[in-house]
């Protein structure tokens, strides 16, 4: 089973549609009371002198609402000119072959013309927001492509210029010029919808054109590993290929999601279908449409889940929050406000349930706004005041910065060393541990702005091993305690046993000071 983008792309498109129903099967459903359960269990009525007729009806008619609808989605069609691959390994065709123009075309034969360029269709779907040309679909239904064509539901076609996209939440703004003012739709607040209400989808499922399927809410805040913001709105509606980038409507016509993705074993749909909810598209849509890019909001911390053993060590009630592992240098919160080892619990009068819920509510953030953030230090909880900076430019800094790492970690000898060659050491839950000099950091590699314990062995399947410490990882902190030398270490972790902690958080630093927080079992 696998999670698909709900668009078709091919060179040719086919599609077979076979029905069969044989007399016996036809008799049997005529003949069981209450079959079709959007109809009840009420029996079937037979009114003398007519056919059998169901007396219960199903849910009301979406007749009404889809006609206003159909004319503002539209059918996205584009393509891509791309070079075939010189060493691509191509089929042998016997020659004559029915088949050989085929190959020739696609593949590099004899005589077929390697490395040609050949053209790629995709087809998606989109809906128009504005009656002047604005229309939304997702990011990968136009990607890389070098033609953009919109097809509208009276048959009319107009070329598309793309505004603007956002690859983080696969959104996408595009914009024709009409002749005359175009149908539009309106966004909704999908924070409104409930799980069980009933929903709308219309799209164009394998390129056959505006169809309507009908649904309900099975599930919100989905997060299906397919960007760092995932919160989806999960629908039974039929969503199938070529749906992508299409409305899913609540019952008074309004746009509170955008198909994305399905979960699917062969490509169709088994009822298993996301949509980006526009409690964080219409901020997106806003921006791409101001701006041409996205700016959001950004806060400049390293985070991690808050887990259970945790959660124990920094003697929190209940795991929740996002554990801050790190601080971003000439970051928003570089002034000291949030410190590494503080738990972010709510932002902006938002709670922080779980780590992903930040880093959505900091980019729904307008760039430098002042907000209030509830972090738990030392085991109590306060507030601080931040302004955020914006996300693009702390991700430009932090690539440089990390280039810049990379290149001083090139000339660095960081080879493990062999065994003895530093003196002997003491060793606590499994890390055999040195003092941090000029020696000990030369052998390993370690940043110069790196402070604490190094680690230069660790036991086989001992509690650091499973936690999966390595030689030339560097102790900082021990139960929010800054650690100097391997004695502060075994002072430490005697304290917190004799505190009745089952285990140890540390703080610990790779050779390029890169930090994060795991818990080491002390029993």
């Amino acid at each position: 089973m696998s999670i698909r983008s709900c668009f078709f792309r091919s060179t040719v498109a086919a599609l077979a549609v076979t029905l069969s129903l044989s007399p016996a099967v036809a008799q049997t459903e005529m003949a069981q009371a209450g079959a079709n359960p959007a109809v009840g269990n009420a029996p079937l009525q037979v009114v003398p002198g007519k056919s059998a007729a169901i007396a219960a009806q199903g849910p009301d008619s979406v007749a009404d609402l889809a006609a206003g609808l159909l004319d503002a989605v539209v059918n996205i069609s584009t393509s891509q000119n791309v070079k075939s691959d010189d060493n691509a390994p191509a089929p042998q065709v016997p020659e004559g072959s029915p088949f050989q123009d085929f190959f020739d075309e696609f593949f590099k034969g004899q005589g077929g013309g390697g490395g040609r360029e050949r053209t790629v269709s995709s087809l998606g779907s989109g809906f128009v927001i504005d009656p002047s040309g604005y229309i939304v679909t997702n990011n990968h239904v136009i990607e890389d492509a070098d033609d953009i064509e919109v097809n509208f539901a009276n048959g009319s076609k107009l070329q598309a210029k793309l505004i603007g996209k956002d690859t983080k939440t696969d959104l996408a703004l595009l914009k024709v010029e009409p002749t005359k003012p175009l149908t539009a739709v309106p966004f909704g607040d999908s924070r409104t919808m409930r799980i069980g209400d009933w929903v709308m989808a219309i799209g164009n499922p394998f390129g056959l054109g505006g169809t309507v399927t009908v649904g309900i809410i099975s599930a919100r805040g989905r997060n299906i590993n397919a960007g760092p913001y995932d919160n989806f709105i999960q629908t039974d509606a039929a969503i199938n290929r070529g749906n992508s980038g299409g409305p899913l409507f609540n019952m008074k016509g309004e746009v509170i999601g955008i198909n994305t993705a399905i979960i699917s074993p062969s490509g169709g749909s088994i009822g298993i279908g996301f949509s980006v909810p526009t409690e964080l598209a219409q901020n997106i849509i806003s921006q791409l449409r101001e701006f041409g890019e996205t700016r959001r909001g950004w806060l400049g911390v390293r985070i991690q889940p808050v887990t259970a053993d945790i959660a124990e060590s920094l003697k929190m009630e209940t795991p929740k929050g996002a554990l801050v592992a790190g601080i971003v240098s000439g970051g928003p919160i570089d002034g000291g406000q949030i410190k590494t080892g503080d738990v972010i619990v709510k932002f902006d009068g938002r709670d922080v349930v779980e780590m992903r819920d930040l880093p959505r509510v900091v980019a729904e953030s307008p760039v430098g706004k002042a907000v209030d953030v509830v972090i738990i230090r030392d085991g109590k909880e306060m507030t601080v005041k931040v302004t955020l900076g914006r996300l693009e430019d702390g991700e430009e800094a932090e690539a440089a910065a990390a280039e810049e790492t990379t290149e001083m970690q090139e000339g660095t000898d960081q080879a493990e060393p062999p065994a003895g060659e530093l003196p002997a050491a003491d060793q606590v839950l499994g890390m055999k541990l040195v003092a941090l000099d000029v020696e000990s950091r030369k052998t390993y590699g370690i940043s110069d702005d790196v402070e604490g314990v190094v680690i230069t062995g660790v036991t086989p399947d001992s509690a650091a091993a499973e936690r999966r410490i390595v030689p030339g990882d560097v102790i900082v902190e021990i139960g929010q305690e800054a650690m100097r030398a391997p004695e502060d270490v075994s002072a430490r972790v005697e304290e917190l046993k004799a505190d009745g902690r089952k285990n140890a958080l540390l703080m610990i630093a790779n050779k390029a000071g890169e930090l994060r927080f795991v818990t080491v079992r002390m029993e």
